[in-house]
């Protein structure tokens, strides 16, 4: 079966982009998943099951597209373009390997690890602020403003410009959408503006090495090879962005799951060890991230499929979370699951996530410092969520709660 017949067999066909939430959006991708393991989605084939999907992650026929999802859009040249190939993302085999390696070096489990604290401090600020109320917009008070002062540290620039690089984030992650073409401008204009933000950064760093990322990365050398000028600014800003927008939009898709099993978030506060726990759940069953995008360098058979060399192919990694076939009641939300597959949320293969580690230490201190102190989470008020495309979330998110620890002797 062609790409072709897949397109035109009505029954596999799959289009979530418009739906009103996630709810709907898995609704729709379990139906889909139930009458076969590929469906022919609005940009190209769907991959719904999760052995399928992890072997695209993995298997090197498979390629992280240059430009992204720039080239479906009908965008391979101008400011824009050039701006997403030179990205670590757009990168593939030595250039690719080179890059990961390097700052793989300087961006190390412990590295991130150092942050714990910052994380810790930061959450619990924003805690206090909203706790005399009683009530808050989780997405607004506290899940917006929780990660860029983090990311700011890691970098080693200053916590005063978070609402600088917040806005810059907002604009520069429009790229992940599929309309980019109406965008293009924003994209751009933000991505530049960052860019000079980090330039000056970048050159006054070099003669005054401190003890975070960035220096790191200004160090780390394999066989007399270093990052250069653009390198470091492009992953610098690569860096930020990712753990701004993503993390944001996944503790506040954690808060509103917990606001929907209210019972988790107790047992969450009660026994505080489950944190990890809580955030691989949450990450599994309620991803931000719904899909990322590979193609084809030949003609692949997946499943009775013929994907031909040069297909655009969608991994559908919110659909691997919940394959029955691997899950047991993957519907269920429970954090106390055990010995279950790894969730494929931060992707798999030579594209992982670098920033997984980091992105796993602020959830796990949010949800731990939340759950001890907003007791008995619930809707305050309807919510939204942001479109199904690129980087979702809740986009607002009303909240009431009980103040005060669940229990005050674990703060002695």
């Amino acid at each position: 079966m062609t790409v072709e017949d897949i397109q035109t067999a009505e029954p596999r066909h799959l289009d979530y982009e418009h739906a009103a939430g996630p709810a709907e959006a898995h609704r729709l991708i379990r139906a889909a998943r139930e009458r076969g393991p590929i469906a022919m989605g609005p940009h190209g084939p769907e991959i719904l099951t999760y052995e399928l999907v992890r072997t695209v992650l993995r298997d090197d026929r498979f390629a992280m597209p240059q430009g992204l999802g720039l080239t479906a859009q009908g965008v391979t040249s101008g400011e824009l373009w050039d701006i997403v190939v030179s990205g670590l993302l757009s990168l593939d085999g030595e250039p690719h390997q080179r890059q990961r390696r390097l700052v793989a070096k300087a961006f190390t489990p412990k590295s991130a690890g150092r942050l714990r604290t910052a994380c810790a401090e930061v959450i619990a600020e924003l805690v206090d602020r909203a706790s005399s109320t009683g009530h808050c917009d989780a997405v607004t008070d506290i899940a917006r403003p929780y990660p860029i002062p983090i990311i700011c540290e890691l970098l080693g620039t200053g916590r005063q410009d978070w609402h600088r690089f917040s806005a810059w984030s907002d604009d520069i992650f429009k790229i992940f959408d599929w309309n980019v073409v109406d965008d293009e401008a924003t994209i751009v204009a933000a991505w530049r503006a960052l860019e000079s933000h980090l330039d000056d950064m970048v050159t006054r760093r070099r003669d005054h090495l401190t003890d975070d990322l960035l220096s790191d990365m200004m160090r780390a050398e394999i066989d007399g090879d270093r990052l250069d000028h653009e390198e470091l600014l492009t992953l610098s800003a690569t860096l930020l962005m990712a753990g701004t927008d993503t993390t944001r939009n996944q503790l506040a898709a954690a808060i509103e799951v917990f606001c929907d099993h209210p019972d988790q978030w107790a047992l969450l506060a009660e026994h505080p060890e489950l944190a990890g726990r809580a955030v691989e759940e949450v990450m599994r069953y309620s991803p931000v991230i719904f899909n990322t995008l590979r193609i084809a360098l030949e003609d692949v058979e997946l499943a009775g499929h013929l994907l031909p060399a040069g297909a655009l192919v969608i991994a559908n990694t919110a659909a691997a979370n919940r394959d029955p076939s691997v899950f047991d009641e993957p519907d269920r939300f429970d954090i106390t699951r055990d010995d279950a597959p790894a969730m494929l949320t931060f992707g798999g293969g030579v594209h992982y996530c670098l920033g997984s580690h980091l992105a796993r230490i602020e959830l796990t201190e949010a949800l731990t410092t939340m759950a001890r102190r907003m007791t008995a989470i619930r809707r305050d008020g309807p919510s939204s969520w942001r479109p199904i495309t690129g980087i979702s979330g809740p986009a607002t998110l009303p909240i009431a709660y009980d103040c005060g620890y669940r229990n005050p002797r674990r703060e002695l």
